[in-house]
């Protein structure tokens, strides 16, 4: 098949051809041509410069099994029955499970119902088999693709990083292709997710024509903590069993079958500065049992932290009026009026949905609340936080789904999805929808109860 240079240079030749053959000797018809020929020709290599877009092609979410469910008096009953935690931790643990916004249908793994729970490599292992394989054969099956298919991998698991690591595990049990490019990322808390999907894309970004999978879960049986000390018994009652994964695409059949398209990708991290350092941190307690500190000034590192971050997000995605507004607002505060509120600039004008991170309940509407976002924007995150618990880098591929189970993610359609992890760093994706949503997927695991949402958290 010839290419698209040589094919105009065809076409000129014939016009030239033409020309002298009916003697059209005014120059200007020779002029035009060549113009129009030198334009084709350096428009084709512009863009043949550009990366081609990334797709989104689909997602898909683990539904654990019933045996797995977690009632709070399970939960509290289980915890009486531990050697390790006195009455006054349990009491705790009770307190923050009723006020958390979680359900009495979230999951643990099979080790953590155990009494005492296992925390062994081994059930840290098995709890990797039972929800990245059955998530990894869903989005096989829905995208209609072999493992061979595949040419990047990139799986996050923030707390358990095992030798062989966890795509190494992945490649054995399907035998991908030798040539595969798989990553691992490990310690990079809630926002590994859209870290993930940020990586992916910059790969697929220099490697034309290619697929990448990213599986993105939380091995929990591995960050139990069996203490007294307050602030690290939170993890234990928030955090529940989840995973996804998530297949994006440069190639170009990829347009016609994809979902959505990434068109933005943007990062930031405050991990020099002490305080959002220190704001969630891994360490043993005085006894030297390891646990997840979440520190008093979690909320106060998440705002300032989230006011650089989408300030930049502002910069690249929000119209030249609400900037401008902005901008106003901050020039008067410092030169005229030192009283006068800043202009929160609205993300509303240009996205429709938001996937926020659903760590808690306290932290939704902090979030919402810097963002000027009402009770259907933060509906998703809500409802995920109360069916499945703190899932931590696939929380929001579950609010995903929940809004595209409510059929109202619509073509054309912006979604930000917000990653926010420990140390404190921000990523942001933002999604366009093309084409209308209507799911129907009985696996999905909200398929047998969206009906019963939303409720009042």
């Amino acid at each position: 098949m010839l290419s698209k240079p040589t094919c105009f240079a065809f076409i000129i030749v014939a016009f030239e051809a033409l020309f002298i053959l009916q003697q059209w000797r005014n120059p200007i018809f020779h002029f035009l041509l060549l113009s129009y020929f030198f334009f084709a020709i350096r428009t084709y290599f512009l863009k043949s410069k550009q990366p081609r877009p990334v797709y989104l092609v689909d997602f898909s979410c683990y539904k654990p099994p019933s045996k797995c469910k977690v009632p709070f008096s399970s939960f509290i009953h289980h915890a009486s029955m531990i050697e390790a935690f006195d009455a006054e931790s349990v009491e705790f643990m009770a307190k923050t499970l009723v006020s958390s916004g979680l359900s009495q249908e979230t999951y643990l793994p099979p080790a953590l119902h155990c009494i005492p729970p296992k925390t062994h490599h081994r059930e840290s292992i098995n709890e990797a088999h039972m929800v990245l394989f059955p998530v990894m054969d869903d989005l096989l099956s829905k995208t209609k693709l072999s493992p061979h298919d595949i040419d990047i991998l990139i799986v996050n698991c923030s707390g358990f990083c095992p030798s062989p690591s966890l795509s190494s595990i992945i490649i054995n049990k399907y035998s991908m292709k030798s040539d595969i490019k798989r990553y691992n990322l490990s310690g990079m808390g809630c926002s590994a997710g859209t870290i993930g999907v940020d990586l992916a894309q910059n790969l697929l970004k220099t490697h034309e024509n290619k697929t990448a999978i990213v599986l993105s879960t939380e091995i929990l049986s591995t960050g139990w903590y069996s203490g007294h000390e307050k602030p690290k018994l939170i993890l234990n009652c928030v955090f529940r069993m989840g995973g996804a994964g998530i297949l994006l695409s440069n190639k170009e059949q990829a347009e016609s079958t994809s979902k959505y398209k990434l068109i933005h990708s943007i990062r930031t991290q405050r991990a020099y500065d002490d305080t959002a350092y220190y704001a969630v941190y891994r360490e043993e307690d005085s006894r030297g049992i390891l646990g997840v500190t979440f520190n008093k000034d979690l909320l106060q590192a998440v705002s300032e932290t989230l006011r650089s971050h989408i300030t930049l997000l502002g910069s690249q995605i929000l119209p030249f009026t609400e900037q401008l507004f902005h901008v106003i607002s901050i020039l008067r505060k410092k030169l005229i009026d030192k009283s006068a509120e800043i202009y929160t600039p609205s993300f509303k004008t240009v996205v429709q949905h938001f996937c926020l991170p659903s760590s808690g309940k306290p932290l939704i509407r902090e979030v919402a609340k810097g963002l000027n976002l009402n009770g259907s924007d933060i509906e998703p995150a809500l409802m995920t936080l109360h069916r499945f618990g703190n899932q931590s880098s696939s929380s929001w591929w579950y609010e995903l789904g929940y809004m595209e189970g409510k059929g109202r993610v619509k073509k054309g359609d912006k979604i930000w999805v917000l990653g926010l992890g420990t140390g404190i760093k921000c990523c942001s994706l933002v999604l366009e929808c093309l084409r209308h949503i209507v799911e129907d997927d009985r696996k999905s695991p909200w398929s047998c109860c969206i009906q019963q949402y939303p409720i009042q958290v």
